[in-house]
């Protein structure tokens, strides 16, 4: 049940003025997306701005999604929540407009206990017929995916096929690759640690980097699978400066000004996010500029 080897994107929402969905807007940037050479959507992520979605509008903007992609890429829905019912309502809700897979991360702000995420994992995944990919990002939600748990869903949940790795710790991620045997796809959740995690194995990146520089992190990922290690490497240094500066405010502060930067949204964020300062936003427009994005 793999579901996509190289670049996902974890894509910004475009809003208009009144800050509701600009779906014109949203089906341009999936388009440039996919002529560009992303091998994934992910819709509705936190870089989506999900948190800010009710849940109706959420599945709203997936529909619209799987509507547009018209099977061009695999589209993969945010499906996670703090409440495991919540959660599994909109994966069962994500399956039934049609996306392709779920991407489900760990309950937020509880903490749940490692048994608790078994569990957890184990309920959606049993309610939907699509693979689930995890999504482990303890900076955000304050619960971490130990290797030897994730191992464990993986040999108990059929659809579970897969996981976001956004720990930062490689060394959790060599643990978790040599725990699984490759039963387990593992893609990036870091844009800055895309070669290191592929040499273990990863099956590619979950990127943000992707909505201004889909091209080339595709690249970056199939130059290392085709056996270009070096050409790889120097997409991943080349794009360094970029990358930090898409995370110098918190995630997708400064992925939406950068998009806006190339004209597929507006420079408009659900609070309680608030638009980008403009003299990191500045920085970071320099750093385009000289890596050739804009």
């Amino acid at each position: 049940m793999s579901i996509f080897t190289g670049a996902g994107v974890a894509l910004v929402t475009p809003f208009k003025e009144d800050l509701s969905v600009d779906y014109d807007q949203l089906e341009k940037f999936i388009d440039f997306q996919i002529d560009n050479g992303t091998d994934s959507i992910v819709i509705c992520g936190t870089s989506g701005e999900a948190s800010t979605m009710s849940h109706d509008e959420h599945i709203e903007v997936v529909a619209a999604c799987v509507s547009h992609v018209n099977k061009r890429v695999p589209v993969i829905a945010g499906a996670g929540a703090n409440c495991t019912e919540e959660a599994l309502q909109l994966g069962k809700r994500a399956q039934q407009v049609g996306a392709d897979g779920l991407l489900v991360v760990t309950p937020y702000y509880n903490k749940a206990t490692q048994k608790g995420l078994e569990e957890y994992y184990a309920t959606i995944g049993n309610a939907v017929d699509i693979p689930i990919v995890m999504y482990n990002v303890p900076g955000r939600t304050g619960t971490n995916i130990q290797p030897q748990t994730a191992a464990r869903i993986t040999k108990n949940v059929e659809n579970v096929v897969a996981i976001k790795e956004a720990s930062g710790n490689i060394g959790q991620v060599a643990e978790l690759a040599a725990l699984t045997h490759g039963e387990l796809d593992i893609y990036s959740g870091n844009d800055d640690q895309v070669l290191p995690l592929l040499s273990l194995g990863g099956k590619g990146v979950i990127s943000v980097l992707s909505n201004v520089a889909p091209r080339e992190t595709h690249d970056m990922v199939m130059k290392f699978l085709e056996g270009d290690v070096q050409g790889s490497m120097e997409l991943q240094l080349k794009y360094m400066d970029v990358i930090h500066k898409l995370f110098c405010e918190v995630n997708p502060i400064p992925a939406k000004r950068a998009v806006a930067e190339l004209g597929y949204c507006r420079d408009l964020m659900r609070r309680p996010l608030t638009e980008m300062e403009e003299d990191h936003a500045q920085q970071m427009i320099k750093a385009m500029k000289e890596a050739g994005i804009l």
